[in-house]
């Protein structure tokens, strides 16, 4: 992934913020047919550009029918930033989300996913009923909107910052415009 190759390449931080995309998508989620409905979209050529987008990346994509409310799998994600080895969660949700078409609305499966990624799935429930991280996510959602972010992924650098899948160098430009000091090799 082109965030890994950066780390590696780079002394940089990487902070993950969310975005509320979708957030008034119901727990149930909604059909790709639904979400895009009047936007002239052909969903399956969509879908056949992510998967080669993807693998592209190295990454798995799997046949993604609907679209879920991430709110909770956002705050999840603040929970595991606090959390021994919670990096691997965020790369867990990802898989969940867009390999196996989880729900992530749904606590259980949440629970699920915090499980095999060997976290506490107690200190994970418990944080999700008591909405322990609303506003970590309130403030994330006030700061994207500040920023004028559109869409995901967006990367952010020094206030500057670029949109959408882009290629490894435009983001590497960004990080070091920011002042980003690459490490010896």
């Amino acid at each position: 992934m082109r965030i890994e190759r950066l780390r590696v390449a780079y002394d940089i931080q990487v902070v993950y913020r969310h975005f509320p995309l979708h957030p008034d998508t119901p727990e149930e989620g909604l059909t790709l047919e639904q979400l895009f409905a009047g936007r002239n979209l052909d969903v399956p050529r969509m879908q056949a550009e992510m998967s080669e987008r993807m693998a592209a990346e190295g990454l798995d994509y799997g046949t993604r029918t609907r679209t879920y409310n991430s709110r909770l799998a956002q705050e999840l994600g603040c929970w595991a930033d606090g959390q021994e080895g919670g990096e691997r969660l965020h790369d867990d949700l990802f898989r969940a989300y867009f390999v196996d078409d989880v729900n992530l609305a749904v606590v259980d499966n949440l629970v699920a996913v915090v499980e095999r990624a060997g976290l506490d799935a107690e200190d994970a429930r418990e944080s999700l009923r008591e909405r322990r991280f609303r506003d970590a996510v309130d403030a994330d959602w006030a700061r994207s909107a500040e920023l004028g972010v559109t869409g995901v992924p967006t990367f952010v650098a020094a206030s500057q910052g670029v949109v959408g899948a882009q290629p490894y160098e435009a983001i590497e430009q960004l990080v070091v415009a920011a002042g980003a000091v690459q490490r010896s090799a």
